[in-house]
């Protein structure tokens, strides 16, 4: 296991007092609940966590020209996944499809020209992620997509405690004096990607950029890494970002 030392990131935001902030300033009721519904204490071992995998497909990478079409969310902890529980929405994006962003994702015109606004979803997903810990592969796209799309909609922003499975990969491959002697040696870096990640762990492919599949993906390759390195008594403040 990872000493708690080595796996503790620096934390730039006390979340459970940032979270009581927000709930106390927030206008929009919805904002509010969510708020107040706060996260896990810092010290709560990662083992009793309630915890939710979250993954957004987006018509590109840029959060300024580019926007939200689907999400896909499983609530899970580190010995189950609610499957059961999952949920998954096509959205209106409110800027238009390209070529591109169909290839990747497979979503079509035709399937947001029916589909929802952001707007009608967010009490269905606020509740849904309320007083759980999120988890993520590549958090620059899930916290700044959904920050922006919310203050689009309600003129308040939407921030919250993440741990962010490539990240904690990266601390393992891009971090290490093994990768670094790797780029020494001009050696291409290891891949952190989600499903080159899984088959570390000896998880099985699954077909990506899929919003439900991805967020399945990912759960499951949180708990194999937590099995793997962390242990089911770290802190949870030792992985949040």
């Amino acid at each position: 296991m990872l000493s708690h030392r080595l796996a503790t990131p620096s934390r730039d935001l006390e979340w459970s007092d940032y979270l009581q902030r927000r709930a106390a300033e927030a206008q929009d009721p919805l904002l509010k609940a969510f708020f107040a519904a706060g996260c896990p204490d810092p010290d709560m071992p990662i083992g009793e966590a309630s915890l939710v995998a979250l993954d957004l497909e987006t018509t590109g990478l840029d959060v300024q020209r580019h926007a939200i079409v689907s999400i896909g969310l499983v609530p899970f902890n580190l010995k189950r996944i609610s499957l059961a529980k999952r949920r998954y929405w096509v959205v209106q994006p409110s800027r238009p499809l390209s070529e591109g962003s169909i290839a990747y994702h497979h979503i079509t015109h035709s399937e947001v020209a029916k589909a929802p606004d952001l707007e009608e979803i967010l009490p269905e997903l606020l509740e849904a992620l309320a007083g759980r810990l999120a988890v993520v592969h590549f958090r620059h796209i899930e916290r700044p997509f959904l920050n922006e799309g919310v203050k689009a909609r309600l003129g308040e922003g939407l921030r919250f405690p993440m741990i962010d499975t490539m990240s904690l990969e990266a601390r393992l491959y891009r971090l290490s004096l093994w990768s670094r002697l790797r780029r020494w040696m001009r050696r291409p870096p290891v891949s952190i990607r989600l499903g080159d990640s899984r088959r570390r762990y000896g998880l099985p492919d699954y077909q990506g950029h899929h919003a439900l599949v991805d967020a399945l993906a990912t759960a499951e390759l949180f708990q194999a890494q937590v099995a793997k390195y962390y242990g089911p008594t770290l802190p949870v403040s030792a992985l949040w970002t």
